[in-house]
């Protein structure tokens, strides 16, 4: 009896031995699964932490800048389109008398492209993007579309809304030195096409900033989409570093093309396919700006373009230089504080 007693004492010590082993065993996988997961969330998050961490205050506007970091999944959406009642809720009525935007290509070969930002908001982002498959940028968006409006310190529980940021971009340039504004216009019943997907206005700038090397890109980007209007309608306005200018506008018939036939071109709120001679003080002051030098301008000139066709809404008026990448921005018509900034060119990389 005692024997067989010794025999089973034997036999259960191995196994308790050969469970605690297994369980070894389990718990060192389970940490490993858990390290494995927790560091693809680090990585997962690190971009976006970085991009939240960016943010700076630089005027009391307010402005802030931020350096987005990663790509944010756009040319997914662009595929299959964007559905426009997930957004319809943010946008609301705005000025139709707003935004003046003009391109100049001076004899030194130096293209410069500036933009009036006539609207009733305050608050506004400098965006740098670098997407993984796409020109790196730089834009200004209006934060009021992002629920941030009038915020002079956005805190860390609402950071998180900066990340959709490259989906509200209103004008901007890229490395390749194409620029491009959204002025608002007389609304038309624009046709859609069942084939192509569908952009909001916002969306079709980021399309032409992460993909356009020049204007011809731009428009035949343009034309694979539809378009749906926060709102208030719109045309853009396009430039290139050589010179080349367009005027999109959407129209009953389609899409109309508008080039510019100088070395300057000017767009304000009127839509150039139906009015040959426009009413329109803010287009008529800057063109006689720009038809009196040739569009031999510098900055400063498109700066004091800019001044003299600002209005008591201006929310801010900047130039892009698409040759060197410089960019001057004024906030709320303080014309005595230019901030600058830069933007690396490809030419330049």
């Amino acid at each position: 009896m005692a024997q067989d007693t010794l025999e089973e004492g034997a036999r259960i010590k191995p196994e308790k031995k050969k469970r605690h082993k297994y369980i070894k065993k389990a718990l060192k996988i389970l940490l490993l699964l858990l390290a494995v997961v927790i560091v693809a969330l680090a990585a997962l998050l690190y971009a976006p932490f970085r991009t939240m961490a960016s943010l700076q205050k630089v005027d009391d506007f307010p402005l802030y800048v931020m350096k987005y970091r990663g790509g944010y999944f756009f040319d997914l959406f662009a595929e299959e389109g964007i559905d426009w009642s997930v957004y319809q809720k943010l946008y609301k009525a705005a000025n139709p008398d707003a935004c003046t935007s003009l391109a100049a290509l001076n004899p030194d070969g130096e293209a410069v492209f500036g933009r009036n930002f006539d609207w009733k908001h305050r608050s506004s982002l400098l965006l740098f993007t670098d997407p993984p498959k796409g020109y790196a940028s730089v834009s200004m968006v209006d934060l009021y579309y992002l629920g941030l409006e009038g915020m002079q310190e956005i805190p860390w529980s609402k950071r998180f809304i900066l990340l959709a940021a490259p989906y509200a971009t209103i004008d901007g340039m890229n490395e390749c030195g194409v620029a491009i504004a959204q002025n608002a216009v007389p609304r038309k019943n624009f046709p859609k096409d069942p084939n192509k997907p569908t952009l909001l206005n916002s969306q079709i700038v980021r399309l032409v900033l992460d993909h356009a090397k020049d204007v011809d890109e731009a428009l035949n980007l343009i034309r694979q989409y539809n378009i749906d209007f926060a709102d208030t309608c719109v045309h853009f306005h396009i430039a290139d570093v050589s010179g080349k200018s367009a005027v999109v506008e959407y129209m009953d018939s389609g899409i109309s093309i508008i080039r510019g036939e100088k070395n300057w071109q000017v767009s304000t709120n009127f839509l150039f396919s139906e009015l040959q001679q426009p009413d329109c003080w803010r287009y008529n002051k800057a063109s006689e700006s720009l038809a009196k030098e040739q569009g031999d301008i510098t900055e400063g000139q498109a700066m004091n373009i800019l001044q003299g066709t600002s209005q008591e809404s201006t929310t801010w008026s900047i130039v892009y230089n698409l040759s060197t990448g410089g960019i001057n921005l004024a906030m709320g018509k303080d014309y005595d504080q230019v901030h600058a900034f830069e933007l690396s060119m490809e030419s330049q990389n």
